[in-house]
């Protein structure tokens, strides 16, 4: 596996991580994250992955020794509106996907290394991270695992009702 810089002709392939991962959290009756139905189908959804190419974001890609995209994560010192802002600059994973039929090989690992590394190469000391924490705050561990230290949870009114996040962080 290799990580290289995405853009804008490698955005089917993103949204065919998203779409894989909207499928494997549906099947397991975990819908609070990103819904049930394909990011490919919602024109917004398509929207907001094609503007990740732009200039104020680096996207960056797993791919594997037959040239397939595997994994993506989307970095940008603009954190969004969703969470507080930080004290100090910082770089935010904005996105990170990855291929379920590859659960387990180190792929978000390796995405995350490679955040780290561009964090130092932009002489930050912060990078962080927000993400679904409802059911049973799984995905939270999971970053936990990646080295994250959890900071202050959020919610965000969504029209199928409360959205609960967690911010985390990694401190260089």
């Amino acid at each position: 596996m290799k990580i290289r810089n995405g853009g804008l002709a490698d955005v089917p392939d993103i949204l065919s991580l998203l779409d894989g991962a909207v499928s494997w959290l549906a099947s397991q009756e975990r819908t609070g994250q990103w819904g049930d139905q394909p990011f490919s189908t919602s024109q917004a959804r398509v929207d907001q992955v094609t503007s990740y190419t732009g200039e104020s974001f680096l996207v960056r890609l797993a791919v594997d020794e037959d040239g397939r995209t595997v994994g993506c994560c989307v970095l940008a010192e603009d954190r969004g509106r969703l969470v507080p802002a930080s004290k100090e600059p910082e770089l935010y994973v904005r996105l990170l996907v990855t291929d379920r039929s590859r659960k387990g090989s180190g792929i978000g690992a390796a995405l995350i290394a490679d955040a780290v590394e561009e964090t130092r190469r932009r002489d930050l000391d912060l990078l962080r991270v927000d993400c679904y924490a409802g059911n049973d705050r799984k995905l939270v561990g999971q970053y936990r695992a990646l080295g994250f230290t959890e900071l202050e949870g959020f919610e965000v009114e969504q029209p199928a009702g409360m959205w609960p996040g967690q911010l985390l962080e990694i401190r260089l």
